[in-house]
């Protein structure tokens, strides 16, 4: 390239990284981005993005499947399985496409390769754009990868990771999926769904254990009622891999074991930051336990260098990189006013069936933080647009302080509550309290209503139910 020095050179082109070299470039700063493999990193190839593209389809054959409670007719519904492969990473290129024609509207330096420091003040870097590069700041968005347990190792033919997961070769009849986090219990959902008889062990308690317990409990009792079979305070205590199937050895708390023989098992026992390769050796950057240390604002412990999303710690989402990152860079540039990223405000979605969502404290979490809560739920089965919808299962809660109103947390699992998370998290961020949220008029028929009831409901003012 004709010129190597830059204002900003973001390591990783993630949703994290391409997000922040984007505002960087808006805010003037000369920026270059280094990238290895894929312009929107794992999540837009093969996390976020496809998964959510397959489980939409799972969904339509869901519908397919119980077109007779809508007074349709769908006789002996079916699927491409690489149709449907097909669709999913075809969302995902078109994403992709999409970010590199951001990043040159932008006017931002994509350096294909990868990155390693040489020393504070420069980066070299091998592959199609090799050389070395300097900058005044730099920012590490290199994301997280896969956790491998041992004896768990994935090996692309019967244990499969999540790339493997996404694009198997063939639809297996019956699988084990290990970890019950957003990734596993997705694809227990999607391959539930599409006929794959499914079992999950957890560890923990419950599953999907960051969540609200009773909330974890009502998805659990859904998806169990649906025929997915769910082992919690369980752990797999051997695999026996065979040519086209694997003998699970499944170990229960109080030391009881069982053995089921399954055509694939599936490995999603959690993310781990990728600081390995990187160069932080020559730098005062510290890192433990493969997360780089941060203050409230990004930067590390080495002057000019700073790490943003997966790489920086938990919560280990996408959207949390790309605040992180835009909060990151306008302090870099003196923007007036920025502020630390609250993490109580990050919501969280989980896009199985039935889907779950929250933001803030759960009521355990907010008892143990000394508050006096007063709760509200409200049950799907209360609301129009739910019954309308065929989707009366699921709740609504909500947490608040007893003393002010604030608003502590809010937890769902039901239809569409990723989407409708999002109120509640505008209401916390602008601090609304419980009068405010009681005086909002929602639209009706919607599931939105559902919300305003749970709030109304930690008064002892619901209405319809």
């Amino acid at each position: 390239m004709a010129d190597n020095n830059f204002d900003l050179i973001v390591v990783g082109a993630g949703p994290g990284g391409y997000v922040t070299a984007i505002r960087a470039a808006q805010l003037g700063l000369k920026t270059a981005v280094v990238e290895r493999e894929h312009l929107g990193g794992i999540c837009l190839n093969w996390g976020c993005i496809p998964t959510k593209a397959l489980l939409r389809s799972a969904e339509v054959y869901r519908n397919m499947q119980h077109a007779k409670s809508f007074g349709l007719s769908c006789e002996k519904p079916s699927f491409d399985l690489d149709a449907v492969i097909q669709r999913s990473r075809g969302v995902s290129k078109q994403l992709s496409g999409g970010v590199g024609h951001l990043l040159k509207k932008n006017k931002v330096t994509v350096i294909n390769g990868e990155a390693k420091f040489d020393g504070p003040k420069k980066i070299k870097v091998e592959g199609k754009d090799a050389g070395t590069y300097t900058a005044k700041n730099y920012i590490i968005a290199t994301g997280a990868r896969a956790r491998s347990l041992p004896g768990l190792e994935a090996d692309g033919k019967v244990v499969w990771d999540y790339k493997k997961a996404m694009t198997p070769d063939k639809m297996p009849k019956s699988l084990v999926v290990v970890g019950s986090g957003a990734i596993g219990i997705e694809f227990a959902s999607f391959y539930h769904t599409m006929g794959a008889e499914v079992t999950v062990v957890e560890i923990m308690s419950q599953i999907m254990p960051v969540e609200d317990k009773e909330v974890a409990a009502l998805a659990q009792k859904m998806m169990t009622k649906d025929g997915m079979k769910i082992l919690t305070e369980a752990k797999v205590a051997n695999l026996k891999r065979n040519a086209d199937n694997v003998v699970v050895t499944i170990e229960t708390k109080d030391g009881k074991k069982q053995e089921l023989t399954v055509d694939r098992v599936i490995s999603a026992v959690g993310v781990i930051g990728n600081t390995e390769n990187l160069g932080l050796e020559t730098t005062k950057v510290k890192v433990d336990r493969n997360v780089i240390d941060t203050n409230e604002y990004s930067a590390t412990a080495e002057p000019g260098i700073y790490a943003i999303g997966d790489v920086a710690g938990p919560p280990m989402l996408a959207h949390k990189a790309e605040h992180e990152g835009v909060i990151c860079v306008e302090k870099i540039a003196g923007v007036k006013g920025v502020h630390p990223l609250d993490p109580r405000k990050i919501p969280g979605c989980t896009y199985c069936h039935p889907q779950v969502a929250s933001v803030g404290l759960t009521e355990a979490k907010a008892k143990e933080a000394g508050y006096d809560v007063k709760v509200g739920k409200f049950p799907f089965i209360g609301n129009g647009k739910a019954v309308a919808l065929g989707e009366a299962e699921g709740l609504v809660k909500t947490v608040f302080d007893a003393k002010t109103g604030e608003l502590l947390g809010a937890h769902m699992v039901g239809a569409e509550v990723t989407e409708l998370i999002q109120g509640f998290v505008v209401a916390m961020g602008l601090e609304t309290t419980e009068e405010d949220l009681m005086h909002t008029v929602f639209p009706h028929p919607t599931l939105s209503e559902m919300m305003h009831e749970s709030v109304l409901d930690a008064y002892g003012r619901a209405i319809h139910f």
